[in-house]
């Protein structure tokens, strides 16, 4: 999915260089507390909760950071929070798959509903775009970490399904379910991954010029602005030019 592919790494960016880190690290330390919640505060105990920190330390988030928040949940933080996803469209018809965690559902749903119709979009029902998307792992490797030919052959043999290289780096992609023992396999082989997490992956694209692409990232950039939602994912696709112009 080129789209998907080329979202990944605006995302990338965008959260290497986005002003409001203190946003992002409260969204990880969050997802930290709720996993070391529902299962073991060890992380070697509890994949969810290794997965969290992994991709708290890929986006910088200090020890310390990180740590607190382990301890908040054996002090009873969390206990409150449900996930709830939400699913509409954007701009042209654009499928947007939106992950929340609140200890509000109400403040939830009006905030996502009205930030979708303010920014041109619509709130549809549970499942209106899910069947757009499959459930997948997604293990970033910078172009730094091989060749095409090394990474596909340690992706393979880790039990991964398919990799994506371009010069932007490599996306391995595998089942939900096997994230943990192939990123744990992946990092014997090649070392630190950039970034390990459970993703929508899409599996139709729906092809966006500028203007609507320019529609899409303010939706997003609002959708993602809310506390109580962690992930923001879309099912666009857009040509290199456009890529370019935004």
């Amino acid at each position: 999915m080129a789209g998907h592919s080329k979202w990944a790494n605006i995302q990338h960016r965008k959260g290497r260089q986005d002003a409001a880190r203190s946003k992002l690290f409260s969204k990880l330390s969050k997802e930290i507390t709720v996993a070391a919640k529902m299962g073991d505060p060890d992380p070697d105990k509890n994949p969810r909760l290794r997965l969290a920190v992994k991709e708290a330390k890929s986006n910088s988030v200090p020890k310390d950071v990180i740590d607190r928040a382990i301890k908040k949940s054996q002090a009873g933080d969390g206990d409150d929070y449900e996930e709830i996803r939400y699913e509409g469209y954007g701009p042209n018809g654009v499928a947007v798959i939106v992950e929340t965690m609140t200890d509000n559902r109400n403040r939830t749903a009006s905030t996502v509903r009205s930030t979708f119709s303010k920014n041109g979009g619509n709130l549809g029902e549970t499942g209106s775009v899910g069947f757009m998307f499959e459930r997948k792992g997604e293990v970033l490797y910078p172009a730094t970490a091989g060749d095409a030919d090394t990474i596909f052959e340690a992706a393979i043999e880790a039990g991964a399904e398919d990799v994506e290289s371009s010069e932007d780096g490599h996306i391995i992609w595998c089942a939900d379910t096997d994230l943990n023992d192939v990123s744990n396999a992946l990092e014997t082989a090649l070392g630190e991954t950039e970034s390990t997490k459970l993703v929508w992956k899409p599996t139709t694209t729906t092809e966006l010029g500028l203007e609507d692409m320019q529609k899409l990232m303010k939706l997003v950039d609002a959708l993602e602005d809310d506390d109580d939602v962690q992930r923001v994912t879309t099912n666009f696709e857009a040509t290199d030019e456009v890529m370019a112009q935004l």
